[in-house]
């Protein structure tokens, strides 16, 4: 265990060190440290190398300067400069809050990114201000369209966050392939076989190997049509719209992996909103009737009696509230990782 203060201060001086203002690494530091609270360990520090990585190959500006290239009191367009993702798009959310606040709604389109870290983050910037927040992403090809053995989608995030009133917020933060791939990378990590209906191989065929996608299988879409048809949504809002890259030209995460020539875009492309909830009804009665909903479904008859019913984001409020005081646990590969990089740097974990 290590306490999630310390891991914090440790991701912010490596963000420093490779270059980025203190502001912007401390932003990025908090993006991944949420991940790691709340349980969503794929996402937090495990991929702090990475993104060094990225930094080396000169694929990831870390002093970027983002800029808005186009918008309306409602919408914009930023163009993100190659930075990192988990540093602009909290700060397009913030565009995205701030056009609500003005007109009702705000939504902001982001190109020439990185990857960006937990979707919920960025949507839960939204909770505080009495909106509703939504995030999404495109993301490197490991999908393929139900079908095809051709990797063609990312696994294409989507969170929505809603405030309630006395009870937690209801966040929905979910891939729309059938796995996030953290989570094959957790698996390959803990030497276990996958679920059935996860991934395929190269030639299109059933698998429960955790190291498919290093073989050059695919993941699959969540649902078959129905996740693919959710991947392809996200993609377009988030690449088609925004001038980023979309489908299989969306850049690798991986720095080893070059991007293909002749891309239709720039980087990869996210897409934000935030919707006041007082430009609908009233936000107090709305959370009421949140709070109405939450403990209708929490009642709900079970299956099993000893196993709960739970809404989404609850799990990963009730681990964070944990986290906070018990410390975040790393695995040893993770913590190796870390190690690594204390070394690179001078600094110490």
């Amino acid at each position: 265990m290590i306490a999630s203060n310390k891991l914090r201060q440790f991701t912010q001086e490596v963000f420093v060190a490779c270059g980025m203002p203190l502001a912007d690494a401390q932003l990025a530091a908090d993006v991944l440290l949420e991940a790691d609270l709340r349980g969503i360990d794929s996402h937090g520090v495990a991929r702090l190398s990475g993104y060094v990585r990225l930094h080396e190959a000169g694929r990831a500006n870390m002093k970027a300067n983002h800029a808005i290239i186009h918008q309306t009191p409602s919408t914009a367009t930023i163009d993100a400069d190659g930075g990192l993702g988990l540093v602009v798009a909290p700060k397009a959310m913030d565009i995205a809050i701030e056009k609500a606040t003005q007109v009702g709604t705000g939504w902001v389109a982001i190109q020439h990114s990185n990857h960006f870290g937990i979707a919920a983050y960025h949507a839960m910037k939204a909770l505080p201000k009495d909106m509703i927040g939504i995030s999404m992403t495109n993301a490197s090809p490991l999908v393929a369209p139900t079908h095809s053995k051709e990797r063609m989608l990312g696994t294409n995030p989507i969170c929505v966050a809603i405030p309630a009133g006395t009870h937690w917020p209801f966040v929905l933060d979910m891939a729309s392939s059938a796995a996030a791939n953290g989570k094959l990378e957790i698996a390959q990590r803990q030497g276990k076989d996958l679920p059935k209906g996860w991934v395929q191989t190269k030639d299109g065929q059933p698998s429960i190997q955790a190291d498919e996608l290093k073989l050059g299988g695919s993941l699959l879409p969540l649902g078959g049509h129905k996740g693919y048809g959710l991947a392809s949504a996200v993609d377009i809002l988030s690449g088609v719209l925004s001038g980023a890259n979309f489908g299989p030209w969306v850049p690798p995460f991986v720095s080893f992996l070059n991007p293909l020539p002749n891309l239709p875009g720039k980087g990869i492309g996210h897409f934000l909103g935030a919707m006041r909830i007082d430009a609908f009804r009233p936000a107090d009665d709305f959370k009421k009737q949140m709070d109405t909903w939450i403990e209708r479904f929490k009642a709900s008859q079970r299956i099993d009696a000893e196993q709960e019913v739970l809404i989404p984001g609850e799990p990963e409020f009730r681990l964070k509230r944990i986290r906070e005081k018990e410390g975040i646990p790393l695995h040893e590969s993770v913590e190796a990782d870390l190690q690594s990089l204390a070394k690179k740097f001078g600094l110490n974990l």
